[in-house]
């Protein structure tokens, strides 16, 4: 796991044990508008969701990964890459800071690592990111680790009432 970790966390496979934290982040309204969730998961969907997380990537054609403070092992988010076609050697990466969590350090910390993984150890030639323009935190992020906005989605987000921007951002090896 030296690949998936650095000096503050680490990412690690779902464990059964992360079911609660699972029901709090994918039950929170808040999240939905990033998640393209729209209604509430029950803790026995979670659970089954839990039991298949050992899935292949290859297979699932995802990785959902927890993010882990190292000195606390406290969970403070999670990373994904989604859409993962290993023909075009390309993956959508998403990432999620739990709220009190935010403004630490943690999502620059993860998406590098996830980066660096999905580079030398899936061979993938790009990753992408698909943000809200409005979402200015996520953008500087990614902007921070040199992915670089490669289109826009007019009105492509229903949110709050509001059609919403998307803004596509591409990172290439």
């Amino acid at each position: 796991m030296e690949r998936l970790t650095g000096k503050k966390i680490q990412l690690r496979a779902l464990e059964p044990e992360d079911l609660e934290f699972l029901f709090k982040i994918e039950n929170n309204e808040a999240y939905w508008e990033v998640s393209h969730t729209q209604s509430p998961f029950s803790k026995y969907l979670l659970k089954q969701y839990l039991e298949n997380a050992h899935l292949d990537i290859y297979e699932a054609k995802q990785l959902r990964l927890i993010i882990e403070e190292n000195n606390s092992k406290k969970t403070v988010g999670l990373i994904d890459l989604f859409d993962f076609n290993p023909q075009h050697k390309r993956a959508g990466i998403g990432i999620l800071i739990a709220n009190e969590f935010q403004r630490n350090g943690y999502a620059s910390a993860a998406l590098g690592l996830l980066t660096n993984y999905a580079f030398t150890h899936l061979h993938l030639h790009q990753l992408y990111a698909n943000i809200t323009s409005e979402n200015v935190q996520s953008i500087s992020l990614f902007k921070k680790h040199d992915f670089q906005e490669a289109g826009l989605k007019k009105e492509w987000i229903y949110s709050e009432g509001k059609f919403k921007d998307e803004l596509l951002f591409q990172l290439i090896k």
